[in-house]
């Protein structure tokens, strides 16, 4: 136990093996243990447009205010003092030899702003120290593990970003705030509320890591338990899941705050822009806090932007309140946050935070920054270090005495040892548990026999397929009210959606859960991964794009939602049926005819279904919302209409099982596998196969990821010989996989080679003639089972 003589109240700081017991009075608030409610912002002060030594310097010549009316203008004396400066080998030294250590001063150059510490008490100020401290001992560590090969292999320091984060931390509110961090954010999160054991545990890639035991990138430090959310190493694109959250508290009239951090370089990617309107035009309650470090990794901010203050790009959106503050000062950057607090909370719209920060050390530990900075740049920063000017605020108010200061500052060291000690000899992840986590649990498993019961009912009403994906829709949006619809023209007034599926889902359940989507894809898609975090009920359908060939804008956060569960080792999982109007056969051409299927069913973490029949269609789309996770479901837009996949509507707990395809037809001499639009070409080659005497058994896939392996080998087994056909080009299709199973598993029950079947590999045309050459036909098939039939 470390006391601090001289105080007389008391705030214990309690680590596992360590207890700080700070006494102390604050003679001017003693009865303030939290700052009041910060003013508002009335004014704000000018951040230097760019990170060069010229531009810095030019800055430094002008008297600098501050965020806010409380803070003071420096005088023109202050521009010459000097800061003291004490190194944790000096403070050991001293404690050592219980002898005056002399500490080293550096001329303080003109700072941004004062550190004014006005409306805070003593024990809110001292706590911020010891945080700002302790974050900056913790990040030393991890440079250490680095050097000792001991792990934190992807390390990021954030000194120069010291004010901004632990504000940022301080203005979450853990269990009920969204903090949306990104890798830079060790401090944010560290004030936010992480342990130092679970800061480690994350940086030594530990078992027991709160943010997904492991599986992701130290540095990534999360804890979804309370709200921090485990975010990407996809720069930025946490700020749709930021927009899609707060569009979820709005939606369900909540008070919380949604907080999106990130660094000025992800501002230039598309899909921020998207999250900026998107959150403007709906008035979001979303912070957006941009740490402007001046440099992505080696590239300057000049280079990145015609404004270097970034902030400054944004000021023509509607409803978005832009605030600039000093982000290496936690006073006027918590004034800041907390104006932009008040600003969501009051509904008027989202609100961006522009931190000006310096970066002090490397981009990471794979960059050498001396590599694109000059020695003079650099000193220039460092005169601006947070720490060093925090500690001599403390010192000038006499907050705290210098041996006070250095056993806080040495009981903070001793809390990083003890917290070492505990998590270095603890798990990694063990070997085998990465296959865990991977899809989130089906709803019913695969030998669920339910679908055996159902019998078409032919003196019912036949269902098309469009018909079947509206009416299994419409049963699950009135079965589950936290379900939701939206994206491009699914909720004009008459028209609704461009196929018609979701048409009078308006009608029915309102604007509040149906509605239009900007034409941008990758909002769509990374707003729903957002939007499903709020409630482990809400099930979200997105139209991903008109057609399927217009997804690929969204192929970045479909990547994101395929290991969002893996990555959180099961704490996360977006909740959402991506419907996609897929394939040809419609005289569409280019951007109107393509398929995915094979692209999509090769990532890992998702669910790809493509049913070819109505009763088909309400099983998969039951099972998909009521299961959740992620699942792409493809629609072949020719069968909308087609009355050959007509059925009546299954009762209410009939669903489909997951990887379970079906016998459409049974036979003994050869098997052919498709599905979608192939299928019912399979079905007609079937038929004209059997005028020849040859019996086909054609087996529908139905779901592409996962697919039924063992339905397919057992009739391979039966039969001995195989043809896959699928609308998809050639290579690279979904055939290749199939038949390469087959080949591994089935071959000495082969009698001839497995054939693909395809659609050429071109872009489809738009002409007729030149469609009909392109994609697969009837002929194509029987030609095939005719070439296999022949060994």
């Amino acid at each position: 136990m470390t006391h601090i003589s001289g105080l007389h109240l008391s705030k214990e700081f309690k680590h596992k093996n360590v207890k700080i017991v700070l006494h102390f009075v604050d003679k001017t608030m003693a009865s303030k243990k939290t700052p009041h409610k910060a003013p508002a912002v009335t004014a704000k002060k000018k951040i230097p447009q760019s990170g060069t030594v010229t531009q810095i310097k030019k800055e430094q010549n002008k008297k600098i205010v501050s965020n806010t009316t409380q803070n003071k203008q420096l005088s023109e004396n202050k521009q010459t003092e000097t800061v003291n400066v004490m190194t944790e080998k000096k403070v050991a030294a001293q404690t050592k030899n219980k002898s005056t250590e002399k500490t080293q001063s550096v001329k303080a150059e003109q700072p941004y702003s004062a550190f004014d510490l006005t409306g805070f008490s003593h024990e809110q100020i001292i706590e911020w120290y010891r945080l700002m401290h302790l974050g900056r001992r913790l990040d030393e560590k991890a440079a250490l593990y680095l050097k000792m090969a001991k792990g934190w292999s992807y390390h990021a320091p954030f000194a120069g970003h010291d004010g901004i984060q632990l504000a940022t931390g301080q203005i979450f509110r853990s269990g009920k705030d969204f903090l949306f961090p990104y890798y830079r954010d060790m401090m944010t999160c560290l004030s936010a509320g992480l342990t130092v054991e679970e800061i480690i545990l994350n940086g030594l890639s530990k078992d027991g890591d709160v943010a997904g035991g492991g599986r992701h990138m130290s540095n990534h430090f999360a804890k979804p338990s309370v709200r921090i959310q485990n975010g990407s190493s996809c720069t930025g694109n946490h700020c749709l899941h930021a927009a899609g959250t707060a569009r979820a508290v709005k939606k369900y009239h909540g008070d919380e705050v949604v907080i999106y951090s990130g660094g000025e370089s992800a501002c230039s990617e598309g899909y921020f822009y998207e999250a900026i309107n998107g959150a403007s035009r709906e008035q979001l309650p979303v912070i957006f806090v941009i740490q402007n470090n001046k440099f992505g990794i080696s590239v300057p901010v000049a280079e990145q932007t015609a404004n270097t203050r970034v902030s400054d790009n944004f000021v023509g959106f509607k409803y978005l309140k832009i605030i600039n503050c000093d982000g290496r000062d936690p006073f006027d950057s918590y004034r800041a946050l907390t104006e932009a607090r008040d600003y969501v909370q009051s509904g008027a719209g989202p609100a961006m935070v522009h931190a000006d920060c310096d970066r002090l050390l490397s981009h990471s530990n794979s960059d050498n920054h001396e590599l694109y900075r000059t020695k003079e740049e650099i000193e220039e920063m460092w005169m601006r270090d947070p720490l060093v000017r925090f500690r001599k605020v403390i010192l000038d108010n006499n907050i705290l005495t210098e041996e006070q200061l250095i056993a806080l500052e040495e009981a903070n060291k001793q809390a990083i040892f003890a917290a070492a000690d505990i998590v270095e000899p603890m798990p990694d992840p063990a070997p085998a548990s990465y296959i865990e986590y991977v899809l989130p649990p089906a709803l019913i498993p695969y030998n669920d026999t339910t679908e055996s019961n159902y019998i078409n009912d032919l003196n019912a009403q036949q269902l098309t397929l469009r018909e079947a994906i509206n009416a299994a829709m419409v049963e699950e949006f009135t079965r589950n009210p936290n379900t939701y619809l939206w994206g491009q023209d699914v909720a004009s007034v008459k028209k609704q959606g461009i196929f018609n599926v979701p048409k009078g889902m308006l009608d029915l359940f309102g604007n509040e859960r149906i509605f239009n989507a900007p034409i941008a894809e990758d909002f769509i898609v990374g707003t729903a991964n957002g939007f499903s975090r709020y409630r482990d009920d809400i099930r979200v359908v997105v139209e991903g794009a008109e057609f399927a060939d217009y997804f690929w804008p969204a192929m970045e956060q479909l990547i994101e939602c395929s290991h969002d569960y893996w990555r959180t080792k099961g704490q996360f999982s977006p909740n959402i049926v991506i419907r996609l109007a897929s394939g040809g056969y419609i005289q569409g051409g280019l951007y109107h005819s393509q398929n995915l299927d094979a692209i999509f069913a090769a990532l890992p973490g998702i669910r790809v279904v493509c049913p070819s029949f109505a009763d088909d269609a309400v099983g998969l789309m039951r099972h998909s919302l009521r299961a959740g996770g992620v699942t792409l479901f493809l629609e072949p837009k020719f069968l909308y209409n087609y009355r050959p996949t007509s059925s009546s509507m299954p009762g209410e707990n009939f669903m489909i099982p997951f990887g379970k395809a079906k016998i459409r037809k049974q036979g003994t001499d050869i098997t052919l596998v498709s599905y979608g639009n192939a299928m019912h070409l399979s079905l007609m080659a079937a038929e004209e196969m059997a005028t020849h005497g040859i019996s086909v058994e054609v087996i529908d896939l139905r779901s592409l990821a996962p697919w039924d392996r063992e339905s397919v080998f057992a009739s391979v087994h039966k039969t001995g010989r195989a043809v896959i056909a699928h609308e998809h080009y050639l290579t690279g299709g979904f055939g290749g996989e199939v038949a390469s199973s087959i080949m591994a598993e089935c071959f000495s029950s082969l009698d001839a080679p497995v054939l693909r079947v395809a659609s050429k590999d071109t872009p489809v045309g738009f002409a007729k003639s030149l469609e009909g050459a392109i994609l697969l036909q009837k002929k194509d098939i029987v030609e095939a089972l005719q070439n296999v039939m022949r060994y």
